[in-house]
């Protein structure tokens, strides 16, 4: 019997064994290899030897993911049902602590983005979900950062994408928006109505200081008023102004009486 068969089957499972044993990782990739069943390393990237039946090895990618949160039912401070989506920036920083310290580390960052999204805008008013973005991204992001440094993953950012509300919340804004609008504008009248009355109030005790600024007032007035229109106006005719005239028609009354002697 040859020998020859027996041989080539031999290296063929050889070389089989060897190229499996072999494993390349990308930059982005690392391995953390167990030696029957104890952590023993991260390696790569690079060839990776590993040993068969002796050591396994996972694969962990360090590149930032984008994770859309589902929409969230939330109640509001003020008691405001709102349905409320967003999206996290995450990555892994610790490959060793993303494989021993959770079964997925994905997964459950995923759940844990869900409820804190939850927790934290239900200590908010509306107001400031739809104002104040930014305070409650980066209020969201810290929680769940410090949650996620025991699995070795760095939360890097929190967006809130959209604040949606049914219809009669709506309507129910923008007749709020309407009335605090007219509100504002009755205010800015009322104020230019006192401070209109105040300056008339201070041309007035200016014109009374001097009575014929009055009545060059009242001149000036009836030439506005008239205009170009050929419309006959009547104006009543204030005793201020013949006040003069009737003085002297007395004064000249008077010089003409005879004196007693």
């Amino acid at each position: 019997m040859s020998v020859y068969p027996i041989i080539v089957v031999i290296v063929v499972i050889v070389l089989i064994i060897l190229f499996s044993s072999l494993k390349i990782l990308r930059e982005y990739q690392r391995g953390v290899i167990f030696l029957f069943g104890h952590f023993q390393a991260v390696k790569g990237p690079g060839i990776i030897v590993l040993i068969p039946i002796m050591q396994q090895m996972v694969r962990i990618d360090l590149r930032t993911i984008v994770m859309p949160v589902p929409p969230q039912d939330v109640i509001s401070r003020d008691n405001v049902p709102v349905k409320v989506d967003a999206m996290i920036l995450f990555r892994v920083i610790d490959p060793e602590k993303a494989v021993i310290q959770v079964e997925d580390a994905r997964e459950a960052t995923s759940q844990l983005a869900q409820t804190t999204l939850r927790s934290v805008l239900g200590q908010h008013e509306l107001d400031e979900m739809l104002s104040a973005r930014d305070k409650l991204n980066h209020d969201i992001q810290m929680i769940l950062d410090q949650h996620t440094d025991a699995w070795g993953i760095k939360v890097s950012n929190v967006e809130i994408k959209q604040v949606d509300l049914d219809d009669n919340m709506v309507r129910a804004i923008a007749r709020q928006a309407e009335a605090e609008r007219q509100r504002r504008a009755k205010v800015i009248n009322a104020e230019g109505e006192l401070q209109a009355s105040e300056k008339l109030m201070q041309a007035a005790q200016t014109l009374m200081q001097q009575p014929q600024s009055i009545q060059l007032r009242y001149l000036q007035t009836l030439v506005e008023v008239a205009g170009d229109k050929t419309t006959t106006i009547a104006f009543p005719l204030p005793l201020d102004l013949l006040e003069p005239l009737l003085g002297r028609g007395r004064k000249a009354a008077g010089g003409d009486k005879p004196v007693d002697a």
